[in-house]
C-alpha cells in the first residue's frame, strides 16, 4: 500500500474523539528523561481547529503523514473546530507538555484572534512552544474581468483620484481578506469602502458581476475563475511569485516595495514540553517538507513552504501579530 496516496491520507489519520484517543494512548504525566530518550512509544494527537477538508486541514495532513514516517509512530488528527479556531487551540493550550499532543496554528489564532477578541482563553506568548511554520498561503487580489484597471499602480491612482469610491468585498468582518485590504490600503495609502459578506462564495459572486471591484482570496478558490477568465488577478500578497500563479506579479514588484502578507499555518505544542523532543519533532515536520510527494501536494495548495526552527517561529509570531495589530485597529473590527 503507497503510504502517500489520498487513501490511505485520510484512514491513517482519522477524525478521533476523546474516548478514542483515549483508547489508543492515554494522556500520561510529564515526560521523564527515560521517556524522552524513548520518545515517541505511541501515537501522537495533533489538534486541528480547522474543518476536514480546508486548505489548512489538508495541509497538515499532509505533513504530520511523512513526518509520522520519520519519528516512527502515528500522528492522529484529531479535528475540533468552533469558535474561529478557539475551541481547538485552546485544547492545545491545556494539554499535557509530553510530546503526545501537538496543536495547528494559524494566522487567525495565533496573530488576529489576540487583537480582536476582548479575551482569549489561552496565551499565546505562554502557553505554547513553537515547532515549525509548516507554510505561507498567498492570497490573490481578484478584480471583475471587464474592469479597466491593468495594475497595482493604476489601481492606487485611481483610488487616490476618487476616495471611497472603489468598494473591496470581504467574506466579513475582522477575517483575514478584510484585514489584508486594510494593510493594503495603509500600506498605500488610499480610501477604499469595504463590504462585509457572510461568508467568500457570495464576495466573490459579486465580484465576478462587478458589484465590487476588490476582492482577497486564497489562491486555490480562484484558479477555476482565473482558468476561464470570469475573473482575474491583479496581484499575489506574498513578498514573491506563487509557485502556483507564476505568471501573476507580486504586489510587492508592481506598485508596493515590501508588501507582504500571507496567511500562515504550522505546528506547536504545549508549553513546557521538553525540548529535546521539541527539537525531534522540528526535524521530523521540516524533513518531511522536503519529500517530493509533500512538496507537489502544497503547490498544488498554493502554499509556499518554509520549515523553520522554534526560535524563528516564534519571532515570526511575534511580528504576524503586530503586523495585523495595526490592521485590527485600523479597520474598528472587534469580536466578543
Amino acid at each position: 500500500m503507497n503510504l502517500l496516496s489520498p487513501q490511505p491520507f485520510f484512514s491513517l489519520l482519522t477524525v478521533v474523539h476523546v474516548g478514542l484517543w483515549t483508547l489508543l494512548s492515554g494522556l500520561s504525566p510529564n515526560a521523564s528523561s527515560e521517556s524522552v530518550r524513548s520518545y515517541p512509544t505511541k501515537p501522537i494527537r495533533f489538534i486541528m481547529p480547522y474543518p476536514v477538508g480546508g486548505s489548512i486541514d489538508l495541509g497538515g495532513r499532509t505533513a504530520a503523514l511523512q513526518a509520522a514516517e520519520f519519528l516512527g509512530q502515528a500522528i492522529v488528527i484529531d479535528n475540533r473546530t468552533g469558535a474561529g479556531g478557539t475551541v481547538g487551540t485552546e485544547l492545545g493550550a491545556r494539554a499535557n507538555p509530553d510530546g503526545y499532543t501537538l496543536v495547528m496554528g494559524g494566522t487567525g489564532t495565533l496573530a488576529i484572534s489576540p487583537s480582536l477578541a476582548r479575551k482569549l482563553p489561552y496565551d499565546v506568548d505562554h502557553d505554547f512552544t513553537p515547532i515549525t511554520l509548516l507554510a505561507t498561503t498567498p492570497y490573490v487580489l481578484a478584480i471583475p474581468p471587464g474592469w479597466p484597471i491593468k495594475s497595482i499602480k493604476e489601481l492606487i491612482a485611481s483610488a487616490k483620484s476618487q476616495p471611497d469610491k472603489i468598494i473591496y468585498a470581504s467574506g466579513g468582518s475582522g477575517s483575514a481578506p478584510h484585514l489584508i485590504g486594510e494593510i493594503f490600503r495603509l500600506r498605500a495609502g488610499i480610501r477604499l469602502m469595504h463590504v462585509p459578506y457572510k461568508g467568500s462564495m457570495p464576495a466573490k459572486i459579486d465580484l465576478m458581476a462587478g458589484r465590487v471591484q476588490l476582492f482577497f482570496t486564497g489562491v486555490p478558490s480562484i484558479v477555476a475563475e482565473l482558468k476561464v477568465g470570469s475573473l482575474r488577478a491583479l496581484g499575489v500578497t506574498s513578498a514573491k511569485r506563487s509557485t502556483s500563479l507564476p505568471e501573476v506579479p507580486s504586489i510587492a514588484e508592481s506598485g508596493l516595495p515590501g508588501f507582504d502578507v500571507s496567511p500562515w499555518f504550522g505546528v506547536l505544542c504545549p508549553a513546557r514540553t521538553t525540548p529535546t523532543i521539541v527539537t525531534q519533532l522540528n526535524k521530523a515536520f521540516v524533513k518531511s517538507l522536503q519529500t517530493l510527494p509533500v512538496r507537489e501536494s502544497m503547490h498544488r495548495n498554493g502554499f509556499n513552504i518554509v520549515g523553520n526552527n522554534s526560535i524563528e517561529f516564534s519571532q515570526f509570531i511575534h511580528t504576524e501579530r503586530q503586523k495585523w495589530a495595526e490592521a485590527v485597529r485600523e479597520s474598528g473590527a472587534t469580536m466578543e
